[in-house]
């Protein structure tokens, strides 16, 4: 392939299947020279991509506030959610724990056979095809957490720029090849590929030399790059997030407590964004009594006053429209409240619609999602009937408690169940808002993730891009240097089975 600068490689616009053969090759070639480079080296280069975002200023975010139709302190806040992405998986790298190193020294006495001396490390995939995410043009896109995770454990990678944002894709490649060039990277560690529609995305997974996938979208999306991956002669993981509607449980001792505060409260969070969070709370489960009244009826009178707001594309504001539709339409559907009509392109309109446990039950329909600021309300009859509708429901990211002192026992009667339905359980809160941090886990069980084993938030996102390899008797000179007698630099490790 011709020596490629990071000048001359392509750049956003519009790529066919031979860009793609040239930023994978590009990709291949500098996987083994980056997976080289030290924890520290990786570290200064993740820090360096945030500070070349930083230095980018307000032209970016004028950029994906122009192209998003978001609004500037929320494009401001994640900005700072990308750059602070970037410094936790560059600490993650310094501590050493992502290596999980072991060493199990041989035992050539041991009867009634002996024990060979035995050392394991995690190693880098190889280069990782990275699909930018329509709803967070920055912290899940370009130098999101996908990218941010996969640079951290020594892969290469390639991202698919969104198509609803090509500007702010371009700039901030523009600011890792800036910040590649900065510290000595390799040629090829990171590269690019933009252009509509899906057949450029599955040229990319297709490609031989792609050896994992990190994907934010619709779960037919998901289910099509899954596909495509299985479907090669060499398949590959694909981390997907997908689909998730994020349970709220009502717990009837919180209702009677505050149920008008809770349901102001839940058209805030409903409506946040336009909905369009992958945590936005599409379902409300409770249990009917006074309590739960008053929480329509608080919902009812705030969902009204709260304008329409622009969606990121006319293709999702399309869908949106015939998922309230169709839920609008539904015999055992009832309309409890929607917001402000809209004017201009693409207004989305919020929704909140009640069934009961039943017709829930009846049609899993209604457990899926509609992408937007719209949410379902069952209504359950007793306990029974609660517990019979979570455990219908799908995988989902979260599931929320709202819950007083008087509600433990059923709470307690719940957690085993959302531990098997949810990657994430929270308590008198909302579940919009992923902290990044050492803790949070943002995935959860199909389909809400292709694997629910992963996270896509948080420091453990890193072990979806690594494997573990063993080295039994080798020699100390073809050891890694982590693995040696004499290795520097205080990784932990477990001797024996006994952390050190």
């Amino acid at each position: 392939m011709p020596d490629l600068t990071y000048a001359d490689r392509p750049a956003a616009g519009e790529h066919g299947p031979a860009d793609v053969e040239t930023v994978c090759a590009a990709a291949q070639a500098a996987f083994d020279p980056y997976r080289s480079t030290d924890a520290q080296t990786r570290a200064a280069f993740l820090e360096a991509i945030g500070e070349e975002i930083v230095a980018l200023g307000e032209a970016l975010i004028d950029a994906a506030c122009r192209e998003s139709g978001l609004p500037r302190g929320r494009i401001e806040g994640e900005r700072g959610r990308t750059v602070g992405q970037l410094k936790l998986f560059a600490g993650v790298l310094r501590s050493g724990d992502w290596m999980a190193l072991r060493i199990d020294p041989a035992l050539p006495d041991r009867a009634p056979l002996p024990r060979p001396d035995l050392r394991l490390r995690m190693v880098p995939l190889g280069p990782v095809a990275v699909f930018g995410a329509s709803n967070f043009p920055l912290a899940f896109s370009t130098a999101g957490g996908d990218t941010a995770a996969a640079l951290a454990a020594g892969c290469t990678v390639v991202v698919k720029q969104h198509p609803a944002h090509p500007d702010t894709g371009a700039m901030v490649a523009q600011a890792i090849r800036a910040a590649a060039a900065r510290c000595g990277m390799p040629e090829g560690v990171f590269g690019e590929l933009s252009g509509p529609g899906n057949d450029l995305g599955a040229a990319l997974v297709r490609d031989p030399r792609i050896a994992a996938v990190g994907f934010t979208g619709s779960r037919g999306g998901g289910l099509a790059l899954m596909k495509l991956a299985a479907e090669r002669p060499v398949p590959i993981p694909v981390y997907a997030e997908m689909s998730s509607i994020n349970p709220v449980i009502l717990c009837p001792q919180a209702l009677r407590a505050r149920g008008a505060a809770l349901g102001t409260a839940f058209v805030g969070s409903l409506t946040m964004g336009a909905g369009q969070f992958c945590t936005n709370p599409g379902l409300v489960v409770a249990i009917d009594g006074e309590g739960l009244d008053a929480f329509v009826a608080a919902a009812a009178a705030a969902l009204p006053e709260v304008g329409a707001q622009a969606m990121l594309t006319p293709g999702i504001h399309a869908a949106y429209e015939a998922g309230t539709a169709a839920l609008d339409a539904h015999a055992e559907v009832d309309l409890v409240a929607k917001g402000k009509v809209g004017e201009g392109v693409a207004q989305g309109r919020a929704a909140f619609f009640a069934t009961t446990a039943q017709a829930f039950l009846a049609d899993e329909a209604l457990g899926h999602e509609v992408f937007g600021a719209s949410s379902l309300l069952v209504r359950c009859r007793d306990e029974d009937e609660l517990v019979a509708v979570l455990a219908a429901a799908e995988g989902q990211l979260t599931a929320t408690l709202q819950m007083d002192a008087g509600d433990t026992p059923l709470a307690a009667r719940l957690v085993p169940l959302l531990e098997r339905k949810a990657g994430r359980i929270l308590a008198n809160g909302w579940p919009t808002g992923v902290e990044v941090a050492h803790a949070m886990v943002h995935g959860g069980p199909f389909p809400a993730t292709s694997d629910g084993r992963s996270t896509s938030v948080g420091s453990l996102a890193i072990d979806r891009f690594l494997r573990p390899v063993s080295y039994q008797n080798l020699p100390a000179e073809l050891l890694p240097d982590v693995l040696r007698d004499d290795a520097q630099g205080g990784a932990p490790v477990l001797i024996d089975g006994v952390r050190q």
